[in-house]
């Protein structure tokens, strides 16, 4: 799977999916991508949303960095580790993952981080607002997370894991320039799950 600049050169993604409505926050390409990265593009997303109950990741090198834990400790954030080499347990991410390989990366040439990050984020605005998801009856994120704003899970559970603290009822309306509502989000912590992934790019597809 093509994924790399034209002239061969490498580039990473940080994708990052709500597990309720599917919507994903983030798609952050670069050339890398730090721990200290991540939390940065973390905390941007909790000042728009609020914190979440929970962080997903994998258990890779920039996940498990110091300053991630450091991060964590210091904003009170759940962080749980899927265990190694079970991608299954990031189902959502590793779903979103797919879509955006076949239907984006593999379609574009990106000639540049710049160029890369145009396209990257386009596909992600019409992701959330446009393609339908089967598992959501055939709505877009944003629209399923608009109809569904009053009719939240009061707990969403790991397989296997810890995840069973009720939601608050709290809402919070989220839009976009268009006045499109984009997400509805739970106030004091009360979303759920985060899922990230950091996809590595080369110019013959992900490692």
């Amino acid at each position: 799977m093509s994924g790399a600049f034209s002239d061969g050169r490498r580039f990473r993604i940080l994708c990052i999916v709500d597990d309720f409505s599917r919507e994903a926050l983030a798609t952050v390409a670069d050339i890398s991508l730090s721990g200290e990265r991540m939390t940065r593009e973390l905390a941007a997303i909790i000042r728009r949303r609020g914190k979440p109950y929970m962080i997903v990741s994998d258990n890779g090198t920039e996940m498990t960095s110091q300053a991630v834990l450091k991060w964590c400790q210091d904003n009170d954030i759940n962080w749980h580790y899927i265990a190694p080499e079970k991608p299954t347990q990031n189902a959502f991410v590793e779903s979103f993952n797919g879509r955006l390989r076949d239907e984006c990366l593999n379609e574009s040439l990106f000639g540049n981080l710049a160029e890369a990050r145009h396209i990257i984020e386009n596909w992600r605005i019409y992701y959330n607002t446009q393609r339908p998801h089967t598992s959501l009856g055939g709505l877009a994120p944003a629209v399923y997370a608009r109809q569904n704003r009053n009719h939240r899970p009061a707990s969403l559970e790991l397989l296997g894991g810890s995840a069973q603290r009720a939601l608050t009822t709290i809402q919070i309306r989220e839009t976009n320039v268009n006045g499109l509502l984009t997400s509805i989000w739970p106030g004091s912590g009360g979303w759920v799950m985060l899922e990230l992934y950091l996809m590595r790019m080369n110019r013959f597809g992900t490692n």
